[in-house]
């Protein structure tokens, strides 16, 4: 019979019994969690999380902003998508404007129940100041969200409130004013709860969810049968679906310029039967950095398609430096009256995409 030498027994022994030991200091299992998979939150990791604000204010960070402080964040971080007065362009939504002083009295916008007023803007719409809060500290700017400071979000909003009359010239935006704040917003008291789907007293007495989850386990079909279907000559009629749908999720589009059940290349940059790969990588790094939610290969989208700018630049003896400054530095006026904020992808893929541009922008 085959033995191991004792040496060896006794080092697996010796293993044996650290194995065990650790297994028994180990910590109890908290109630509700899984034993053997992942680790509790630590608190650092928590509050990178939980910045949400409520109504109640709740989840407000330390700080403070002044209007003046805030025109210089706006002029500087805001102003090229929403307009310096907050009146927007051709893309976004108007952010003020339609609220009177008189609304501010009453906390109810006069002008949303006015059926010819051609438009609604946000400061007539939202009812709680810590949305605007919210949104602004998760979300903006669009080119590079999370990367204010608090205290530039409570200076931007500020400013914001000021354009609409609701705040001072001299306010100043804290977490202590914040219900002074909430105590002008022209909509305040335009919130319902009768719809029945807020917590409380609605909830019991007044109104039903709009949306019933109930179940329905019968007459069930055991296979579908398709009743219509999409024929090869009207395939790529508007045009290849797989350029039109990001690169990520699960829904990726078919590529409609070849017959059904042809599998597209990997990443999406189809010609005929070739992937080129540096081409692949650059349209890789575009729906990376967010850049097809305003670009697209060979249509206009909010900004050029980048064919059009690959032929604007294509003979230019300084196009890749020129290129890489536009994106790095933001553009206006140079494609219509949208302006593009500057980038904040790193040197070397503007660099690679800039390439991929000067080089016809191919897929």
């Amino acid at each position: 019979m085959f033995s191991f030498p004792k040496a060896l027994r006794r080092s697996a022994l010796l293993t044996l019994a650290l194995v065990a030991s650790a297994a028994g200091a180990q910590a109890p299992t908290p109630a509700g969690s899984y034993p053997g998979v992942g680790r509790p939150a630590t608190p650092k990791e928590i509050a990178a999380w939980d910045i949400d604000v409520r109504p109640d204010f709740k989840g407000l960070p330390k700080g403070s902003g002044s209007v003046s402080r805030g025109q210089d964040v706006w002029e500087g971080k805001c102003a090229q998508c929403h307009g310096i007065f907050g009146e927007s362009n051709e893309v976004f939504s108007p952010l003020v404007g339609g609220t009177t002083a008189e609304d501010i009295k009453t906390g109810h916008v006069a002008k949303l129940m006015d059926p010819s007023f051609p438009g609604r803007t946000t400061l007539m719409k939202v009812s709680t100041v810590s949305t605007l809060f919210d949104y602004i500290q998760r979300a903006m700017p669009w080119t590079a969200p999370k990367s204010l400071s608090p205290d530039e979000v409570y200076a931007v909003l500020a400013y914001l409130l000021n354009m609409g009359g609701i705040v001072p010239d001299n306010f100043v935006l804290s977490d202590k004013t914040m219900a002074e704040a909430q105590a002008r917003m022209p909509n305040r008291n335009g919130m319902t709860l009768d719809h029945g789907m807020w917590p409380g007293k609605s909830m019991k007495t007044a109104g039903k969810p709009d949306v019933q989850a109930v179940a329905c386990m019968k007459d069930c079909v055991a296979e579908p049968k398709v009743g219509s279907f999409l024929p090869e000559f009207a395939r790529n009629n508007h045009g290849n679906l797989a350029e039109q749908n990001r690169m990520v999720g699960a829904q990726h589009g078919a590529d409609t310029t070849k017959p059904s059940g042809t599998k597209p290349a990997v990443g999406g940059a189809v010609v005929g039967a070739v992937t080129r790969p540096a081409d692949a990588a650059a349209i890789q790094l575009i729906q990376k950095n967010g850049c097809v939610a305003c670009h697209a290969v060979d249509s206009k989208v909010v900004g050029p398609a980048y064919r059009d700018v690959a032929k604007k630049y294509a003979a230019r003896a300084d196009g890749l430096a020129y290129l890489v400054g536009k994106m790095k530095a933001g553009s206006a006026g140079v494609w219509g009256a949208v302006e593009m904020p500057p980038q904040t992808l790193p040197d070397a893929e503007a660099r690679d995409i800039a390439q991929w541009l000067l080089d016809g922008a191919r897929k």
